[in-house]
């Protein structure tokens, strides 16, 4: 089982042409309201490449909150936790995407940032009967921590999505067994301009293994000195949005599958190629079949040299 502990929010996005410029006015020509979080998202993402997932995220006793306790009902979730907190709002983040795929994205937390350590350890079983812990950034990072704890006593292989980037202290690195940073979050992470080198940084920093994702680019897998590049599968991209979730989803479900690293990166980059194809985050996030399919046929971009 995989275990995914992080945020749930509403996600608003509007298709332009291009990225404004500060200031600017654009007008759009597509809206999408549709569900997000980079919690629920791992979570859906796992689900769907074929994990047994548990998920514990709060939100708020709202509107919104329904919404997500009424789609996460729907998606094949075999644990699901959703707890409520009156007080704040739930999280919601405002998208916008252009013609190319790329995207800028602003999230307002609201009870993402209501999940506490005493939330966590009160559900500890669902911690307890995992195999694999996947966290992130937008939760506070004592929860995190705590995730992070719980999970080393009983065993787990954890992974974690730095996303949003902040500064991780070194007791926390130490209990990660795979850092799974983009390009930007891992240079801020480590100092580094280099994906390679921001890798080997963070691997000397305490993490036991760093993923680095480059969107088209592929992957760089560091363990110590050892550096592995993955291609990434060439496909037509529309919207990037929930990429590196699908990606962190699909790690997760295929390590608890059993798979080596590089056919767990290998899996994930399929997924995350997948998912660009259409609009929305849990919306585009493909099956099993079309991951194993892509895995099979699809044509890959060959790693760059060095």
């Amino acid at each position: 089982m995989v275990v995914v502990v992080g945020s749930s929010n509403i996600d608003f996005t509007a298709v332009v042409d291009r990225l404004p410029a500060r200031g600017e006015t654009l007008l759009g020509h597509r809206f999408l309201q549709s569900f997000g979080g980079k919690g629920a998202n791992q979570a859906v993402a796992a689900a769907r490449a074929g994990a047994d997932v548990a998920f514990l995220s709060k939100v708020g006793n709202d509107f919104n909150g329904d919404l997500i306790a009424q789609h996460l009902a729907t998606q094949g979730l075999s644990r699901l936790m959703l707890l409520r907190d009156a007080a704040v709002q739930t999280g919601v983040a405002m998208i916008l995407v252009d013609v190319a795929g790329d995207n800028q994205i602003v999230v307002v937390p609201g009870s993402n940032q209501q999940l506490t350590p005493a939330d966590v350890e009160q559900h500890a079983q669902l911690i307890a009967d995992a195999r694999v812990l996947l966290v992130q950034m937008e939760i506070p990072i004592d929860t995190v921590q705590q995730c992070l704890r719980l999970a080393k006593q009983y065993g787990l292989r954890t992974i974690l999505n730095p996303a949003p980037a902040c500064p991780l202290p070194p007791e926390s690195l130490r209990m990660v067994d795979i850092l799974t940073p983009n390009e930007r979050e891992a240079c801020v992470l480590s100092g580094a301009t280099d994906p390679a080198d921001a890798a080997r940084v963070l691997v000397s920093t305490g993490a036991e293994t760093v993923v680095v994702t480059r969107g088209t680019e592929g992957a760089v897998v560091s363990r110590g000195k050892h550096v592995t590049h993955i291609p990434a599968f060439i496909v037509d991209a529309i919207d990037s949005t929930g990429a590196g979730d699908t990606f962190n989803g699909a790690l997760a479900c295929g390590l608890a599958e059993g798979l080596s690293i590089e056919e767990a990166v290998e899996m994930a980059a399929a997924a995350g190629a997948l998912a660009t194809t259409g609009y929305g985050a849990q919306a585009a996030m493909p099956a099993r079949g079309d991951i194993d399919r892509l895995r099979r046929t699809g044509v890959r971009r060959m790693p760059p040299r060095g």
